[in-house]
């Protein structure tokens, strides 16, 4: 079985394809390229390099957010029409629990974490398993204040995952101190080989037409709305 493997949820772009539990490429770069131009090239680029034409390929996996709405958005466009013209089965990974798989074999909580700006974050909090992550927290958008508050009660090491870890080292080390490790620089790059890998595990593919991203964060638009709602009652 062939798998296509694609995560743009962030900056890092990443992209792989895997034939029988056997990982032919996987190309991933941490530039801040423009994803909407070099998503589709480089999955042209894995299947020329990999010896695959696109019929080939018996499933798609895609890193479904949260991240950046642009990137995740980006990705999802070209999964679900990649699955719709092939008529392949599709399948959505939360980019967090993607790169929390880069934690595995870590002894304790494994926490990936996204920047959301203006001191928010998107993380969640995974406890590795035989072959799986066991959610501690689930995905979410919240106060990188909240989220640590969270961590330190439940008084177990921490590995951070994730290159935007960097950005909130400082407030990180001054709220956990020994209770948190920092993953190393060849453990923050988001990997689309991971995302296959937790496909293979879902139980069911998505429904191609109506699959959406999940971007855990109402919009700007919908924001307003709630104050205005609230101000009214």
């Amino acid at each position: 079985m062939i798998w296509l493997g694609i995560d743009t949820a962030n900056s890092p772009l990443s992209v792989a394809i895997v034939k029988d539990d056997v990982l032919l490429i996987e190309e991933s770069s941490m530039m801040k390229v423009n994803h909407s131009l070099r998503a589709m090239p480089a999955v042209e680029e894995a299947c020329r390099k990999a010896s695959i034409m696109p019929y080939e390929i018996d499933a798609i996996a895609v890193s479904e957010g949260p991240g950046s709405y642009t990137g995740v958005r980006i990705g999802v466009t070209i999964a679900k029409t990649l699955a719709w013209t092939l008529d392949k089965p599709l399948y959505g990974v939360s980019s967090l629990k993607s790169l929390a798989m880069n934690g595995q074999f870590f002894y304790g909580l494994i926490c990936p974490l996204i920047d959301a700006r203006r001191s928010n974050v998107y993380s969640a909090v995974y406890r590795a398993t035989s072959g799986d992550l066991a959610a501690v927290m689930e995905d979410q958008h919240c106060a990188l204040e909240e989220l640590l508050e969270k961590l330190k009660k439940l008084a177990e090491p921490v590995l951070f995952v994730g290159e935007d870890v960097k950005l909130h080292e400082s407030v990180i080390r001054e709220n956990l101190g020994d209770q948190v490790l920092f993953a190393s620089f060849a453990m923050n790059v988001p990997r689309a080989s991971s995302a296959i890998a937790l496909a293979q595990l879902a139980e069911q593919a998505e429904k191609v037409h109506t699959f959406t991203p999940q971007y855990k964060r109402i919009t700007e638009a919908e924001a307003n709305l709630v104050k205005k709602e609230s101000a009214h009652e």
